[in-house]
């Protein structure tokens, strides 16, 4: 099935602003005109492609169009510079699933050195973002999984390292006696949300299996970091993030010498691979002068 491209736009503006009007004022028409479109792609697919509401979302059939789109756009545009074609000026869009600490340490320099393109990110833990490559719904993702994604690509990044810290109140409250299987099961740790296994790896490798201390729920890096500092609980995080905290001593190290060492790998869709080679490249190159390049 051959796509109209202007009816491809009009999807991908939509789902990506989240109404019929901004994708209007985008794309320089009117909201009929929008409406038309859409109207028409959905008749030619056999399926709503859009949830109208607010903002629009996009049906699982109006998710994987409108990931072609992008697709399509990004392959011309490599087409466009390796044959050194005049382009209409505009930025074109990649997905990418990435782990929030990627994103708060290393990944927005890559972003920077990648002009003309936007991103579009979707956050996601490490262990669980090459499920979005799997169901086609990203073209790149940062994983926790060195083996590729069928039909990808993959490459190194390097490896996160990540301390389990607290203030030292905290500490002294519940870590009087040193962390051991009692007090880590009564002490409150910090998660980032119910996928994130980094506190009960940590606690595995370092004090005791199976143990459920109470949990608090913080989905934000910058949160593990506040709410550490704050006494709430401790939590795994980063070294670059928190290098300052420990060489002040407003947060500590739970046990000396007992890091976690997360690898991290860049996998790309095999197709899109030639017109993400800058983006690749960027991204590599950022990763390399940030994280570990050997575990420890």
């Amino acid at each position: 099935m051959q796509f109209d491209p202007n009816q491809l736009a009009a999807l991908a503006a939509v789902l990506r602003l989240g109404s019929f009007e901004a994708a209007a004022h985008a794309l320089s028409v009117t909201p009929s005109a929008i409406s038309q479109r859409i109207k028409a792609l959905e008749d030619r697919v056999g399926s709503s492609l859009v949830q109208r509401g607010t903002p629009c979302l996009g049906t699982d059939a109006g998710i994987r169009i409108a990931k072609h789109a992008e697709d399509v756009a990004l392959l011309e545009a490599a087409v466009s510079k390796d044959l050194r074609l005049d382009r209409a000026a505009g930025a074109t869009r990649l997905r990418v699933a990435i782990n929030a600490d990627s994103l708060a340490t290393w990944f927005i320099a890559a972003m920077a050195a990648c002009e003309g393109v936007e991103f579009d990110l979707v956050l996601d833990d490490q262990d669980h973002s090459a499920d979005w490559l799997r169901r086609g719904e990203v073209s790149a993702a940062v994983t926790a999984h060195s083996k590729p994604v069928t039909g990808c690509d993959a490459y190194a990044l390097g490896t996160l390292r990540y301390i389990a810290t607290a203030s030292p109140g905290f500490i002294a409250r519940w870590f009087a006696e040193g962390v051991t299987a009692q007090s880590a099961a009564r002490a409150p740790c910090l998660v980032f949300n119910a996928k994130d296994r980094l506190q009960s790896s940590w606690l595995e490798q370092h004090v005791a299996q199976r143990l459920a201390p109470p949990v608090h729920f913080l989905p934000s890096s910058q949160a593990f970091i506040d709410a550490a500092l704050a006494g709430v609980g401790w939590g795994m995080n980063p070294d670059q993030l928190v290098a300052g905290h420990l060489g002040s001593g407003t947060l500590c190290p739970l046990k000396e010498d007992a890091a976690l060492f997360v690898p991290l790998t860049w996998q790309v869709s095999r197709v899109m691979a030639p017109a993400l080679a800058d983006v690749t490249k960027a991204v590599l190159a950022s990763a390399r002068e940030t994280l570990l390049q050997s575990a420890q």
